[in-house]
């Protein structure tokens, strides 16, 4: 009996670990329940994919986004089909700003631009840029950065959640 309150606090504590490598390791959120038409004219449902999405908040007014868009450019390359990026411009970035970048820079992955804020508040009120999220195709979240994206670690995720047949 004496030693119930630390048998307790253990199953406690092994339980919160558990609920922490399940959500680090399946994705346990799910990404929300929007459909966005691409640039190409794809329409996605972002909460069941079929396939990865690779979801990039930016904006031409930050630094550490448009330094990394060729990185960005180098994976959509690499992987090409397997999965879909999509960089969202944010509702505070002049529209005609984004359309001079787009224009200038003519990477290889889905521009969409979030005039209205929808998307960012969606994906829950992102304001700080670069923010990263990575969609399994299930539709789990399975990876969300604020900052500079781990490109190796991307690498890794999405050849492992897009086998190539």
């Amino acid at each position: 009996m004496k030693n119930l309150p630390v048998v307790s606090l253990g199953l406690v504590v092994a339980a919160l670990i558990g609920l922490l490598a399940y959500f680090t390791v399946s994705g346990g959120e799910k990404a929300p329940a929007v459909t966005v038409t691409a640039s190409d004219g794809q329409t996605l449902n972002l909460n069941l994919p079929k396939k990865p999405v690779l979801v990039n908040f930016w904006a031409t007014s930050c630094p550490s986004c448009i330094s990394k868009m060729p990185d960005l450019a180098k994976l959509k390359e690499e992987y090409g089909d397997r999965f879909e990026l999509l960089a969202i411009s944010m509702d505070y970035d002049p529209p005609h700003h984004v359309a001079n970048f787009i224009a200038a820079n003519p990477y290889p992955f889905n521009f969409i631009q979030d005039t209205d804020g929808a998307l960012s508040e969606a994906f829950g009120n992102i304001r700080l840029t670069p923010t990263t999220f990575l969609i399994a195709p299930n539709g789990n979240i399975v990876y969300r950065k604020i900052g500079d994206a781990d490109m190796e670690f991307l690498h890794t995720r999405i050849n492992q959640l897009s086998p190539q047949f």
